[in-house]
């Protein structure tokens, strides 16, 4: 037997390498598949996406992405070309030969990786065959009616079909790894393990089947995760081949992974194995040459979100726009998942305690949330009309006052302001302020609702009384389409948007990650989220005290929903009373997060997984060294020197602080010292070492 290579990592200039040089990444071949590579379905589009540059950077030419065809996507983003390796493109013709649309190219985001795509429809024909030795592989039948199973089962064939091919052209190497995603291409891993293909299989699930759809219906579920009748629940929810497809997948797969610690705790009541690797999601993280670019963007696109609250509020903008802040809640519209209904009742107590404090701040709440509607609203458009009139209208009388200014000083006078305006701009003033006058309160949608009256977000709207009158402090706007920077409205893409805003609220029940807060987190907007999302988790971990660097951690888990609305509206009332030079610092801090969600340093978990799948399929030429996973010691964030008080914690007795305790905080507080302590701190090298003495292993953490 030849003598086993030893599979272990180190960090150069922040990057996993290998520690063996006989082990050439030549030797090996990586296939990542998932029905949303190309496809932007949800958020594992944005995993691959983002992990792609670091990847391709390890692997070069021999990485390969894996998905369906959909011509549509592959117009836009996809450049097609041959494939580099000769064995891929041999198997891609052998299947060509017996009528399956195969596509290769390079899908043209960062690292530029190649994709293989299969034309589902083109193989439709196979469907009842391949659903036959499906059932005789894993008595799993799939209904004829569910078109998503169906066209798994085709993509999952189609997949196991190729690395068929592909590895039999193989003696000795290259060694073959397969990743697969989410229950849409577990079919594919299913049928290599009964297939006994050369291949070291990987399946990481972002989020149970069963999970999303026991929370959606307002269960308790984390608090009876070892009560359900797993069998039952699926059932009746006529999820339970899709439950067995996942579930088979996760104990075919030679090591499995899930991407935070709750949807590990999740999956092993679920799914019945306990992950072998946690794998958080990261970001690629583009770092400004000037470090407070991003908080003059912040304040470009703040501007523009104050355009847009100008028209909507136009005939009761009685408050002032200095003295606003935004925040705004995105996501899928699934009102309970996502904390909305938590939210909204947050923000009736925030008004209530707004206005009994008689504060001069006002929040502007945005719901960015998908739901069907019948176009914009007249009233809104009608809105941003009156602002671009009222505009126009101060843009020619100032233009008029300006030549007459001129003149007269030219002249050496100093003019007579009661002429320099004449009877004729006069009328046209008092026309343009005539016609903001409004007789209904500022629309709570932008959109015509389909359905309105059983929309859940209108109906709560609706019980708690917040309708955006003039006494409320508390303004909310639901624009239910997703952001555009070619919308009549608000005309800012999504990153824009969060930009200008000040404060992302994130209260998920349900949330195996949490891109949404961890994008805030990259551009230096403080977030609220939640211990029952992998993303609150993992900053609970790695941050001393959160919420001095703007991550407000909502206790979802082990309080009361009304305890944990008491915490949410204590954390946006405590926001409400920072100064403009806290919300600064605060955002400075924030910012410098963003290193922790670099896929620079969270790629080494996915890392982990492959040498442990290569260390388990071919034990006679891998062998893991006895360690545990990659953790995270010396990879930590300490308490801010300036805390307490710190500006984001510091909860005054009253709304209206003394002028001294900011000046008392500009002393104590040292930008450059803290960040380059931060910067030390994130750069502590990291190994796949065994656990440090005296640290215990948390509930579902690591275990085989």
């Amino acid at each position: 037997m030849p003598l086993a290579r030893s599979l272990s990592m180190t960090s150069l200039n922040g990057l996993p390498q290998w520690e063996d040089e006989d082990l050439p990444v030549e030797d090996l071949l990586l296939f990542e598949v998932s029905w949303e590579v190309t496809n932007k379905v949800g958020g594992i589009y944005t995993v691959i996406q983002t992990k792609a540059k670091i990847t391709a950077d390890e692997w070069g030419e021999n990485y390969f992405l894996i998905g369906p065809y959909f011509e549509h996507n592959v117009k836009t983003q996809v450049e097609a070309c041959e494939p580099p390796n000769p064995a891929v493109k041999k198997a891609m013709d052998t299947m060509k030969s017996q009528g399956c649309q195969v596509f290769f190219g390079r899908w043209l985001i960062e690292g530029s990786p190649y994709v293989l795509l299969f034309d589902i429809g083109s193989a439709a024909w196979n469907l009842d065959r391949w659903k036959g030795e499906f059932w005789d592989v894993s008595n799993i039948g799939i209904p004829f009616h569910d078109r998503e199973a169906n066209d798994a089962v085709i993509f999952g064939s189609l997949t196991a079909w190729f690395l068929k091919e592909l590895s039999s052209q193989f003696d000795d190497k290259p060694n073959i790894i397969a990743h697969f995603h989410e229950w849409q291409a577990g079919v594919g891993l299913i049928l290599s393990r009964s297939q006994k293909l050369p291949v070291a299989t990987i399946f990481t699930t972002h989020a149970t089947l069963l999970g999303r759809y026991l929370c959606a219906a307002s269960i308790d579920f984390y608090n009876n995760l070892d009560q359900f009748d797993i069998d039952k629940e699926a059932g009746e929810r006529q999820i339970y081949h899709r439950y067995c497809m996942e579930r088979a997948s996760v104990h075919c797969a030679h090591v499995f992974t899930t991407v935070s610690q709750i949807t590990a705790i999740e999956a092993e009541h679920m799914l019945k194995r306990n992950p072998d690797v946690v794998t958080p999601n990261g970001l690629n993280i583009k770092k400004f040459s000037a470090m407070h670019e991003f908080q003059n963007l912040h304040s470009m696109y703040k501007a523009r979100i104050q355009e847009f609250i100008r028209g909507h509020f136009y005939g009761h903008l009685d408050f002032s726009l200095e003295k606003t802040l935004f925040f705004f809640i995105a996501g899928r519209y699934e009102f309970s998942n996502k904390g909305a209904d938590m939210f909204l009742e947050a923000l009736s107590r925030l008004n209530f305690l707004l206005r009994v404090h008689k504060s001069d701040v006002t929040v502007v709440v945005f719901f960015i949330m998908p739901a069907k509607t019948n176009n914009f609203n007249v009233e809104t458009l009608k809105g941003q009309a009156v602002r671009k009139q009222l505009w126009d209208t101060a843009q020619s009388v100032k233009e008029k006052f300006g030549k007459k200014l001129y003149n007269a000083l030219l002249k050496g006078e100093i003019p007579d302001l009661n002429k320099i305006l004449d009877r004729d701009d006069i009328t046209i003033m008092k026309r343009a302020i005539f016609s903001t006058q409004r007789h209904c309160l500022p629309p709570v949608t932008t959109h015509n609702m389909i359905d309105d009256g059983n929309d859940p977000i209108l109906n709560t709207i609706r019980r708690i009384g917040l309708f955006n009158n003039r006494t409320d402090r508390v303004k909310v706007i639901l624009h239910p389409e997703f952001l555009s920077s070619t919308s009549p409205l608000l005309p800012l893409d999504y990153e824009e948007f969060v930009r200008g805003c000040h404060l992302g609220v994130f209260p998920s029940y349900y949330e195996p990650w949490g891109y949404t807060p961890a994008e805030c987190t990259v551009m230096g907007i403080p977030s609220v989220t939640t211990n029952l999302s992998g993303f609150g988790c993992f900053m609970q971990e790695h941050v001393a005290d959160p919420a001095a660097y703007g991550i407000y951690i909502v206790d979802r888990r082990f309080r009361s929903p009304d305890e944990s609305c008491n915490q949410l509206t204590q954390f946006l009332y405590g926001f409400c009373q920072q100064s403009c030079r806290q919300r600064i610092i605060q955002r400075n801090r924030t910012e410098r997060l963003s290193d922790l969600l670099d896929w620079r340093y969270l790629g080494r978990y996915y890392m982990h997984a492959r040498h442990l799948a290569l260390s388990r399929t071919f034990p006679d030429k891998f062998e893991m060294e006895p360690s545990a996973p990659p953790k995270t010691e010396g990879f930590r964030y300490p308490r801010p020197s300036s805390v307490p008080p710190s500006p984001s914690v510091s909860q005054h007795s009253s709304p209206h602080h003394s002028e001294g305790e900011d000046e008392d905080e500009d002393e104590r507080y040292d930008e450059d010292e803290e960040a380059e302590r931060d910067r030390q701190n994130i750069k502590s090298p990291f190994s796949l070492g065994v656990l440090p003495q005296g640290k215990t292993k948390q509930h579902g953490e690591y275990r085989n």
